[in-house]
């Protein structure tokens, strides 16, 4: 593939569609504040079409001058409007390429690829990664059998057998799984979030005053009625999430392919994801409000790619959802580097007195506006204060930490509970922070940062034994002098 060549036709098409939606609210509030009634709306709305033919172009000449090629063990991309760049990435450099297929690509045979370098963690083309919006699968496949024997090649691998890869699947979720993923999602409240923020883009010419004069009539005719409706709303915003989330997670796979972790999923949209095992910084187990009684529990990989502008390279899914008790067998055999059966250390009961403090803190002044707003219904609200204790409890509960064969395990809860796996030599950062009121009762908050995309990730445990808080850094610290 030593010729230049283009992307298909089609990524004139996506640069376009691209443009067009990071200017579909100007252009709207262009097109409704322009038809005014006015002599000027010959004028806005022929702007309008001459704006998006403008736009349409753009995307034409932007895929026309944008050439690639391999040449010399490089991936060299030639793209710009005006001033003419060149980039040359060498494969060695290369991480992993990430592959998608949108609805306009399936619908010519074609993929997206990402290129993930070394440098990685900028904003774009500019920043160490290329993109390569739409190309045959021949070629992708081309690019990817390079990029493989490139890397075998600097293995220094010559026996046959070593040379072909290696290939385990690790995970593929199942019917039942996938049920329970989009069950226990959360994405109801996403959905009810998004039409609300799309709805207020337009309250300037929306009539609230009058809508909100029909809901007032309408609470009128009956709370049993008004109770079916918001049932019927939430339930119809669940069935959305549900079957969103089923086609983001179909045909879930995570093979072991060589040192790599490759993940695919999507059935509308299909993507495939490849993290090289080298890369992972640490790995957390996550469990909602839903899924911890029921026994399930997610898992994710921190990793030193992804961008600024693309977390879920970083932050990648590996199991979406699983027993959390099958979570050992199924990644220690691939992570040998991971134990996942640690005993953790828990927090300090005397702690439990600072937790429920700064929980009745936050509720407070929410309880006392209540009572003397709404008196006497205001003093329900007391019920806060049992509902803050137990969330309180649930804090402490699950706060603890360990330190294992050369690995770290921080456990805590913010909404989720997460148990973060971080070894040793992938640990960039470790501090131990006292407050005053710590300090008199000999406590303190420990947090360790990895690398992860453009920024860091790690754990922060508050409010454990300063005793443990300082032997969790003296063996820190040690083990970086080594």
């Amino acid at each position: 593939m030593s010729e230049p060549k283009r992307l298909h036709p089609v990524a004139a098409v996506v640069n376009a569609l691209r443009q067009l939606k990071e200017l579909i609210i100007p252009f709207l509030l262009f097109v409704v504040f322009g038809s005014s009634g006015t002599k000027w709306d010959h004028f806005y709305f022929y702007g309008s079409i001459a704006a998006v033919v403008l736009v349409f172009v753009y995307g034409v000449l932007t895929w026309y001058r944008f050439t690639y090629r391999i040449e010399q063990g490089e991936l060299r991309i030639e793209y710009g409007l005006i001033v003419r760049k060149k980039r040359y990435i060498p494969f060695e450099r290369i991480q992993s390429l990430d592959s998608s297929e949108g609805i306009l690509q399936r619908m010519f045979g074609l993929v997206k690829v990402k290129v993930e370098t070394a440098g990685s963690g900028g904003m774009g083309l500019q920043d160490g990664e290329a993109v390569l919006t739409a190309i045959t699968k021949q070629d992708a496949e081309e690019i990817h059998n390079y990029l493989v024997s490139i890397k075998r090649a600097d293995r220094l691998v010559h026996d046959e057998q070593e040379q072909e890869a290696s290939e385990d699947v690790l995970y593929k979720i199942s019917i039942k799984e996938l049920l329970m993923l989009a069950s226990t999602s959360g994405g109801v409240g996403v959905v009810i979030s998004a039409v609300m923020a799309f709805v207020f883009q337009f309250e300037e010419f929306i009539p609230y005053e009058q809508i909100f004069d029909g809901v007032e009539s309408f609470v009128k005719s009956g709370f049993v009625f008004v109770s079916f409706v918001v049932f019927a709303g939430f339930l119809l915003a669940w069935i959305i999430a549900l079957f969103g989330t089923m086609l983001k997670y179909a045909n879930f796979t995570v093979r072991k392919v060589d040192n790599d972790l490759v993940i695919t999923r999507g059935l509308l949209e299909k993507r495939q994801f490849t993290i090289p095992l080298n890369r992972i910084q640490a790995v957390r187990i996550s469990e909602n409000l839903i899924r911890q009684p029921l026994g399930y529990a997610a898992a994710y990989i921190e990793s030193a790619g992804g961008s600024a502008l693309d977390h879920e390279s970083s932050k990648v899914i590996i199991l979406p959802i699983v027993k959390k008790r099958q979570i050992p067998d199924l990644l220690e055999p691939y992570l040998t580097d991971y134990q996942f059966r640690n005993e953790l250390t828990p927090a300090p009961s005397r702690s439990y007195g600072r937790y429920l403090f700064k929980s009745w803190i936050l509720v407070f002044p929410f309880i006392l506006a209540a009572i003397w707003f709404f008196r006497p219904w205001g003093y329900a609200a007391l019920i806060l204060l049992v509902v803050s204790a137990l969330w309180s409890f649930l804090n402490f509960k699950d706060a603890g930490w360990g330190i294992d064969n050369g690995m770290l395990t921080f456990r805590y809860r913010r909404i989720v509970k997460n148990t973060v796996f971080m070894r040793k030599n992938k640990v960039q950062s470790f501090s131990v922070k006292e407050s005053f009121f710590q300090r008199k009762k000999k406590l303190a908050t420990v947090e360790a940062i990895v690398k992860s995309g453009h920024g860091g990730s790690g754990g922060k445990v508050i409010d454990l034994e300063k005793k443990d808080a300082e032997a969790i850094y003296h063996w820190y610290s040690h083990e970086a002098a080594e």
